[in-house]
């Protein structure tokens, strides 16, 4: 799942930055890219356990 995410969101980002740098910006192109980099990020940062998780068991 991780090999398919990355491409997209690098893709994604690609077009936002090609977006802004274009004479006729169109926002709509700019919100979907931000909006499937930051879908990828929130996949991608669920599988990262917490910090405290740790401490969080031992006082179970």
């Amino acid at each position: 799942m991780k090999k398919f995410i990355i491409p997209i969101m690098v893709v994604a980002i690609i077009i936002a930055l090609y977006e802004q740098v274009t004479a006729q910006k169109n926002v709509y192109v700019m919100v979907v890219a931000i909006v499937v980099f930051m879908m990828g990020m929130m996949h991608l940062s669920a599988k990262i356990p917490s910090k405290n998780q740790d401490k969080e068991d031992e006082n179970v």
